[in-house]
């Protein structure tokens, strides 16, 4: 049996969704693209009496619902299937919408350069319960209308990972898809094997703002899979009752669902969103939340029982440092996310508001869902039932420890923690330099950094992603340089007694 959390019951999951279907239908919802919502009355939709309003019968999302798939395969940028997206299957993946970052070196918060963003690619592409790529953070010194692109050529060029991602402008979306399709033989070939999920907002107040429409088209047309992302603020422009905000944010989701379904049927769409509560003393959105975690959890089970894979927010913390609400808020949510099953989880690395991202807390993050991932693997009997055997052993030698079924199981059923995090008794901690857990963090993070290994990319190919994202810039000017690997004096010390991956226990599958 794998761990699970419901919030639901089926019965209230059910008026849940025929709510939201109702609420589509008799107010309707803003499409301020004129692209997409001349679409959508051309495929027989109508507009509410003042003509503002798109209405979405609930035949029309019924039908969408049944194309739209329950599953669907990320590829990395070589073409090899890498992730599966559908059932219970959990990968965490970066948070997205970044300006600054915690420079782990000085210490201090700043705005993101392209050096900031190549070191974060190197980083993620080798922590292994960080399943794929996110354009994480804005970097300040290109100019914004390449900004976008920008960070996703770093990624195809130091990385084979998958890439979540999304476009700035109205138009930002055809240059991306120019990229990826270098990395396979055409755009058909981009369609049956998609090397990215792009997000798309729903902005509240039942409405999809002019940018979020033209990606969406554009995306579905090219085949790239989008979640669709409310901004769900409780208390503000969502009740703040859970069952209400639940109500709310479905609604958006399905709009977009819908809405994909009618430019493409069958185009994978994930049930996402970034919920937040609305601080009624502070005037903050913290994410983190409580209410907005059970809300996180609701929604996604609103999703899996329309059949449809899901995202969300969580594994991240509104904490300014990697402090203690950093850990417990990562942790929490990363934990919540695996037992609810969210088939794509953004959010390590993030902190302030998904405002900051800093490389320590990642490595931590990664420590963290590692963990999590651990703990939703099925329970299931291990050769100790029945347990006479384990008994005689234990009377015989006092211990286990020696014992065969010890011997073959620790290796996949005890989680070995990683150098950040302190499992050492006072005294050897104090004689290890009595650490805390940002300097532990940071020194992971240089010791990654010397120990990555660069992707080879076809010359002519790099040269063609630069002239794409070139031909984008309003004025010509000079890129950014990327920053040299750090050499192998650079590197930090091995902890001691070196290092060792933790085995899992092969899934059953579901």
């Amino acid at each position: 049996m794998r761990p699970a959390i419901r919030v639901l019951d089926d019965d209230l999951t059910s008026r849940i969704v025929e709510e939201a279907k109702r609420i589509l239908f008799e107010t309707g919802v803003e499409v301020r693209g004129n692209a997409l919502r001349e679409r959508l009355l051309d495929s027989g939709l109508k507009l509410d009496a003042g003509g503002e309003r798109v209405l979405f019968p609930p035949d029309v999302v019924d039908r969408a619902l049944e194309q739209a798939p329950s599953s669907f395969t990320l590829y990395d940028r070589d073409g090899r299937a890498h992730a599966e997206l559908g059932g219970d299957r959990v990968h965490y993946v970066p948070g997205s919408s970044g300006l600054r970052v915690t420079d782990h070196r000085t210490g201090e918060t700043r705005l993101a350069t392209t050096a900031d963003f190549v070191e974060y690619v190197r980083l993620t592409d080798g922590l292994e319960n960080i399943a794929y790529l996110a354009t994480a953070f804005s970097t300040s010194d290109v100019p914004a209308e390449i900004s976008d692109a920008w960070r996703f050529y770093l990624c195809l060029t130091a990385s084979r990972k998958p890439i979540v991602s999304g476009a700035f402008t109205e138009h930002g979306v055809p240059r991306m898809v120019e990229l990826m399709r270098l990395f396979r033989r055409d755009l058909a070939d981009l369609r049956e094997r998609p090397m990215s999920i792009f997000t798309v907002t729903a902005t509240g107040n039942f409405r999809y703002g002019e940018d979020s429409c033209q990606n969406l088209v554009d995306c579905v047309e090219a085949g790239i899979p989008v979640e669709i992302v409310p901004v769900t603020l409780m208390g503000l422009i969502a009740p703040v009752t859970l069952v209400g905000a639940t109500v709310f944010h479905t609604a958006d989701v399905l709009a977009g669902v819908t809405m994909a379904q009618l430019v493409r049927p069958g185009a994978p769409v994930l049930f996402g969103g970034a919920p937040a509560t609305f601080h009624m003393k502070a005037a903050s959105s913290p994410m983190a939340a409580i209410e907005a975690l059970h809300l996180d959890v609701a929604y996604v089970q609103v999703g899996k029982s329309l059949g449809l894979p899901t995202q969300a927010y969580m594994a991240l913390s509104d904490a300014k440092v990697l402090d203690a609400q950093a850990g417990a808020e990562t942790f929490g949510s990363a934990l919540l996310a695996a037992l609810a099953g969210v088939n794509s989880v953004s959010g390590p690395g993030m902190l302030d508001y998904v405002l900051v991202f800093s490389l320590p807390k990642l490595v931590l993050d990664d420590e963290l869902c590692g963990q999590a991932l651990h703990f939703v693997r099925p329970m299931e009997p291990l050769d100790d039932l029945p347990a006479g055997d384990l008994v005689t052993h234990l009377l015989a030698e006092a211990h286990l420890i020696m014992s065969e079924h010890t011997t073959r199981h620790w290796p996949e059923e005890l989680w070995l923690t990683g150098p950040i995090y302190d499992r050492d008794n006072r005294e050897t901690w104090e004689r290890k330099g009595a650490k805390s857990l940002e300097e532990r963090a940071s020194e992971e993070v240089e010791r990654r950094l010397v120990a990555y290994r660069p992707v080879e990319t076809d010359p002519s190919l790099e040269a063609e992603m630069l002239a794409i994202v070139r031909a984008g810039m309003e004025s010509p000017e000079e890129l950014p340089a990327l920053p040299p690997l750090p050499t192998a004096d650079e590197a930090v010390a091995e902890p001691a007694g070196g290092r060792r991956r933790n085995r899992r226990r092969a899934p059953r599958e579901r």
